[in-house]
């Protein structure tokens, strides 16, 4: 699962300046938006929407922001309607990308993705041409200051997580999309902190790159990363 390890540690550096935390707010109020329409405004039956306000939560939204959110998705809060999007297509030395968002001008968004992928050595592709290189998986992330790492571990593994990895000051736990929810109730019984809990991406298989070609990818992530529309981007390289 190291595919996309460091790129996730650059996110979180970039994360911690005041522009990059409207951005994940942004991310996140689009997320509860689409959830509550599809699913009612109602969390307990509802565990997109669930796992979207865990998520608002763990990055401290304030509970009134999450409220209009979810007023806005079903329709009681007005503003502009937000749909998923998914962009693929390679970047520099043939790595896979796979672009998640959300938007309410699809064009829009079309046009900006496929700029940056042409002007930083990428090409975006057909629909379907990497996605089956992802595959889905819940994330689960401990603060690593406060717990020993085999207690978490042993913890994780009992309760049918399929991995855990040290990165940085995390535990980066994964599991099946459908363990999500049971192994984090499980950790918070057990007395271990979550910090975030939302779904992702895992290259099956990853690829090695030149430092060329990796200074080339970094710029072209970063920069689709940049875009308001853009939620995740995720890659299959081994760094």
């Amino acid at each position: 699962m190291s595919g996309h390890n460091k790129w996730s540690t650059i996110k979180r550096k970039k994360e911690k300046t005041d522009a990059a935390r409207g951005k994940v707010f942004t991310k996140w109020i689009r997320e509860i938006m689409i959830a509550a329409r599809q699913g009612g405004g109602n969390p307990e039956g509802n565990t997109r929407l669930r796992m979207a306000i865990s998520g608002a939560k763990s990055v401290n939204m304030p509970n009134d922001n999450i409220k209009r959110a979810i007023a806005k998705g079903t329709g009681e809060g007005g503003g502009a309607a937000f749909e998923e999007v998914i962009y693929e297509g390679y970047g520099p030395g043939g790595a896979a990308i796979y672009v998640y968002g959300t938007t309410d001008n699809k064009n829009r968004t079309a046009a900006d993705i496929r700029h940056v992928f042409s002007k930083h050595g990428g090409n975006l592709g057909e629909t379907g041409c990497v996605a089956w290189m992802f595959e889905p998986k819940g994330l689960i992330t401990v603060d690593a200051s406060q717990y020993d790492e085999d207690t978490v571990m042993s913890a994780t593994l009992d309760l049918g997580a399929d991995d855990m990895q040290t990165v940085e000051d995390l535990y980066e736990i994964y599991c099946s999309t459908d363990m999500i929810e049971d192994i984090k109730k499980g950790l918070e019984a057990a007395g271990i902190h979550i910090k975030s809990a939302e779904m992702t991406r895992v290259p099956q298989s990853t690829i090695k790159l030149d430092e060329k070609d990796q200074e080339r990818i970094l710029k072209l992530l970063d920069r689709l990363d940049e875009l308001d529309d853009v939620s995740d981007v995720y890659n299959n390289i081994d760094w």
